[in-house]
């Protein structure tokens, strides 16, 4: 079993999200679908960091043995992504619960009784959010923090950037906030921190490492991408979606309302074989996913085209035939290296920073 390293460690900093996760560093590697698997998880838990692993496009059994790997591959903790809309939410959470898994992250708010049945078993729970009302809403609920995405983020996001979203949640709420949109480095640490947040998420730097299991044909479009190559859609599920523009991309754009709804067709058979639901459960995640974002039902049935677009680049590496899902940071990022190497740096430059911000502060007073 691998362990958390111990030499060269880089200075700690000690956070209100590492005391609450046990972590060593206030780092977050977000639960991107196909990518956040075992190996990536693992690699980011020893470097000292929190891992997630995506758990919505794995049946029951597969998150099981996924998770059960991750543990023989690290002692430290990490975390399970979960959809709260989910026909089988309560049994993903029993999996968790019963592997003695450290923390709950959410994309959509957990209800309150499915956040009090994680608390009541020790586990952490950190939904992700967009907007300050909806921070205020779990806290109220009682989620230990708060994962904030600005629109800089990859997925689907928001038009509120990070640096005008992050310090309205951190006023509203008094629960750790961890700040997710345009975060690569310690420089981008040190700003969060200085807004209040307790650490940063980072999911396309995650992505771009060796660790990450993304076929390197699909990884070299993202280090060949500048920021404006990073777009927002709605062409693919309905709802903004920021990706890589790529010829795909432009087609669905221009595709025509029926082309595209047999796409979505097909996309949904495709994913309820690998998913192992049924088409009842299928169409019970349909109607929950409908209620809690308010989707017309058009929406909700090019919400399948998501996870299988997403798959066909990052598992199969089909870059022709797939989206990928990237945050604007990827126009700034140029290398891959190891989760441990990445951690390392961060944290090397963020002590770098506040060693310079200090210098700042002892200049004498001009005149």
């Amino acid at each position: 079993m691998s362990t958390p390293r111990t030499l060269n460690t880089p200075p700690t900093l000690r956070t209100p999200l590492t005391e609450l996760v046990g972590v060593r560093h206030p780092l977050v590697q977000t639960g991107m679908g196909w990518v956040a698997g075992p190996r990536l998880v693992a690699a980011t838990a020893n470097a000292g960091a929190l891992g997630i692993l995506a758990s919505a496009t794995m049946p029951l059994d597969q998150l099981k043995a996924a998770v059960r790997e991750v543990k023989s591959r690290t002692d430290a903790p990490f975390g399970v992504n979960l959809r709260a809309d989910a026909a089988d939410a309560r049994d993903r959470v029993r999996v968790i619960v019963d592997e003695g898994v450290k923390v709950a992250s959410f994309a959509l708010a957990p209800s309150r009784e499915l956040i009090a049945e994680l608390k009541d078993a020790g586990v952490v729970v950190v939904p992700s959010i967009g907007a300050r009302r909806h921070a205020e809403k779990v806290a109220a609920w009682g989620a230990d923090a708060v994962i904030v995405q600005g629109g800089e983020g990859g997925g689907h996001t928001g038009d509120v950037a990070t640096t005008v979203l992050l310090p309205q949640v951190v006023d509203a709420v008094d629960i750790p906030v961890i700040a997710a949109g345009g975060f690569h480095d310690g420089r981008g640490l040190v700003a969060a921190l200085a807004h209040g947040a307790a650490g940063v998420a980072m999911g396309t730097r995650f992505l771009l490492t060796s660790d990450s299991t993304v076929p390197d044909a699909v990884k070299a479009r993202y280090l060949a991408a500048t920021v404006k190559d990073v777009t927002v859609t709605t062409a693919v599920d309905g709802l903004p979606h920021r990706m890589l523009r790529t010829e795909l991309v432009d087609s669905l754009e221009s595709a025509g309302r029926t082309r595209t709804l047999l796409r979505a067709v097909r996309h949904a058979a495709a994913f309820r074989r690998i998913s192992g639901q049924s088409w009842p459960q299928l169409v019970r995640d349909g109607l929950a996913m409908k209620h809690g974002k308010e989707l017309t039902w058009s929406q909700v049935l090019l919400a399948a085209n998501t996870p299988m677009l997403l798959k066909a680049a990052m598992v199969e590496g089909r870059t022709d035939l797939g989206v990928m899902a990237s945050g604007q940071v990827a126009g700034v990022i140029d290398d891959l290296p190891s989760c441990a190497e990445l951690v390392d740096r961060v944290m090397a430059e963020a002590e770098a920073t506040l060693r310079s911000l200090h210098t700042l502060g002892t200049l004498p007073t001009p005149g």
